[in-house]
């Protein structure tokens, strides 16, 4: 699916106890337990923590500032984690927060990243049958190409 980038866009509207902020270090560990989360009933696959992190950080598309993570009180609740190339490479929100616009609000902050970077359009691939992610995604404003 492809989102085209062709003006800038509105800051997202966030739950108000939901609040942005970057990868770091210390935060790996969540972050990949959302993604065994997310992706248990399928529409993606994580490896094991030692795998995952270090392909991650060796991977030449890899910028943690292009990793968004969305936090409550209760810890990671959302992440978008995104290559250089303007590819959306992993979305995933924990169950207990969908239907809240985490999700769509993930994406809106990645495409306007991708947008005060240069990029013309940004990418992600989604499986046929992951029908709530295509509605997601679509919703976001991406196109089916």
């Amino acid at each position: 699916m492809r989102k085209l980038l062709e003006e800038p866009f509105d800051s997202p509207a966030w739950p108000a106890d939901v609040y942005l902020t970057e990868l770091d270090p210390d935060l790996a560990r969540e972050v990949h337990d959302l993604l065994i989360l997310g992706y248990q009933n399928g529409g993606g696959s994580v490896a094991p923590f030692s795998a995952w992190w270090s392909a991650l950080l060796s991977d030449s598309e890899f910028d943690p500032s292009l990793c968004f993570l969305a936090r409550d009180k209760q810890g990671i609740v959302g992440v978008a984690q995104c290559w250089t190339s303007a590819f959306v490479k992993d979305l995933v929100v924990h169950p207990r927060r969908r239907k809240e616009g985490i999700g769509v609000s993930l994406l809106l902050h990645a495409y306007a990243a991708f947008y005060h970077r240069g990029a013309s359009t940004v990418d992600l691939k989604v499986e046929e049958g992951n029908t709530p992610a295509i509605r997601l995604y679509l919703k976001s404003g991406m196109q089916i190409i």
